[in-house]
């Protein structure tokens, strides 16, 4: 008799016994967490990896309805999960924190299956801590990479961008120094020609002033700190913050070329679709060599292809990419330049952000000579298209005087808007304290321009006294900032619905703005 027939003639009670036992084995000795469940919300049975791994004795976690050891935030889904499963559906796959003895939770992953006849659930749950962590680690270096690598953008630039704000200041400048020579010869008299070029002083003055104010604008865009915040973007707009940042770098090298088609709006971060553009652009004018500006040219082409995505395209016409690179550029590390000069991960933290949009990034030869880098993002739900040359509206016509009260620590900022505003009654006040007087003794106002950070009461606590004491004055608060630069200002801005104008500001936004509090 061989072993097969033998094992068949063995008694089937002792067969039994035997698979039982080594079920009993693998259930006692498994790293996964084993355990059996009554319909009652119980466990009945449950294997030592629990008790390793929560510091629960079995008998404590099955004293207790097992829901109890739950996270409260998991509690809903892991019970109405529960209840398909004791229905009738066949597998159960449940993700949920559990309660360890020391107070912490612990990621589980269960697949269970429930034996109606029985009123039974058999369940396996995985640990998934330790790779939750390691995920969360993986995301925050890479929040930080991208950081880097936007912080080293714009650190490249830096040269380049307080060349750019010089050459304005010294016009700008310049020009208020012999506008104010010009009126003080005029002082004693009208004279038509100097009346012209005192109003073309102050024309440049005005370009070089708005020239800085784009720059500044790119400055504080790109160097926000790591965390994501997506809004609906066009992305001409981040392109022409980008370009402004990129244009030392490119205008000694090439011509620079704009061909906007319509987009579509997109969903994006503008900081990090922007380190992106920057990263384009300093690459593209990198390939072309100094000193032939006319001969050189970089051109970036804005269109929407056939999925109704936004595309943007940065073209050059250098050498072109090697074809035995052309596969690598998007790779971590990978570069053609000189070492010191790059560190290879500029494209590879660009492929990242745009993937994680929803895009796509492609590197292409063109026919001829040069090269061109391709994006393309989805649009944002139900967007419309940008059309080429979209057109602002103008300011409202004025109804009626406002009452206008600021608040401005700094003297200029209250005689400049009393100048813009001069059509309107305006009350100027140096501080929060003075102004919560003012506003606390009866006094109503259309609208309060108030600056965010003052030294004593600041605007942030001149809002939050006002909502507690007079909620309708803080309804009617505006905030002037040259820029959130702390952690509790941006914070205070993510809280209040209150309108804001940043300065420098422009004097018709102003009355426009103003106009929209008396209509």
């Amino acid at each position: 008799m061989d072993r097969s027939e033998e094992e068949q003639c063995r008694p089937l009670d002792d067969r039994r016994a035997e698979a039982a036992s080594g079920d009993v084995e693998f259930f006692e000795m498994s790293l996964d967490h084993l355990c059996v469940a009554g319909f009652d919300g119980y466990m009945k049975r449950l294997n030592p990896s629990w008790t390793r791994t929560l510091g629960w004795t079995a008998e404590e976690l099955m004293a207790r309805p097992s829901i109890e050891f739950v996270h409260p935030d998991d509690r809903a889904m892991t019970l109405a999960a529960r209840s398909r499963l004791t229905g009738g559906e066949a597998v159960r796959t449940l993700t949920n924190r559990y309660l360890c003895r020391d107070g912490s939770y612990r990621w589980f992953e269960w697949r269970s299956v429930a034996h109606v006849d029985q009123g039974l659930v058999y369940a396996i749950a995985r640990d998934l801590t330790a790779e939750r962590e390691a995920r969360a680690v993986q995301e925050q270096l890479q929040r930080q990479l991208i950081l880097a690598g936007r912080m080293a953008s714009v650190g490249t630039l830096a040269a380049g961008v307080a060349h750019e704000i010089n050459n304005p200041l010294a016009f700008v400048m310049g020009n208020l120094d012999m506008l104010a020579e010009e009126l003080r010869r005029m002082a004693a008299g009208t004279f038509a020609a100097q009346m012209a070029e005192c109003a073309e002083m102050a024309s440049d003055a005005r370009r070089g002033a708005e020239r800085i104010q784009k720059i500044v604008r790119g400055l504080k865009t790109f160097s926000r700190a790591e965390e994501e915040r997506r809004t609906i973007v066009d992305v001409r707009q981040v392109l022409e913050l980008s370009i402004d940042m990129t244009f030392n770098e490119i205008r000694h090298r090439a011509r620079l070329v704009k061909d906007y088609g319509a987009t579509p709006l997109i969903e994006a971060d503008d900081a990090r679709l922007g380190q992106v553009f920057i990263n384009l652009l300093v690459n593209a004018a990198q390939a072309l060599p100094e000193g032939d500006v006319e001969a050189n040219e970089i051109r970036v082409v804005t269109s929407t292809d056939a999925l109704g995505r936004a595309v943007i395209e940065v073209r050059d016409t250098g050498g072109g990419i090697a074809a035995d690179v052309i596969g690598r550029i998007f790779d971590p590390f990978f570069t053609t330049k000189p070492v010191g000069v790059g560190t290879g991960l500029g494209l590879s933290i660009c492929h990242t952000i745009i993937t994680s949009m929803g895009g796509e990034i492609t590197a292409a030869n063109l026919a001829g000579r040069g090269a061109v880098l391709r994006v393309s993002l989805p649009p944002a739900a139900e967007s419309a298209h940008c059309p080429p040359g979209s057109e602002v509206p103008g300011p409202p016509e004025a109804t009626r005087r406002a009452r206008v009260l600021v608040v401005d620590d700094e003297r200029a900022v209250g005689v400049l808007l009393s100048r813009v505003l001069r059509e309107h009654d305006l009350t100027y006040v140096t501080g929060g304290r003075e102004a919560l007087d003012l506003l606390l003794s009866g006094r109503d106002f259309d609208v309060v321009l108030s600056d965010l950070m003052m030294p004593g009461m600041s605007g942030m606590d001149l809002y939050d006294e006002l909502a507690r004491r007079r909620p309708r004055a803080a309804e009617r608060m505006v905030f002037m900032s040259g820029g959130a630069f702390t952690a509790a200002a941006m914070a205070f801005l993510e809280r209040v619905p209150n309108e804001r104008i940043d300065k420098p500001f422009a004097a018709a936004a102003v009355r426009a703005l103003v106009q929209r509090f008396v209509q």
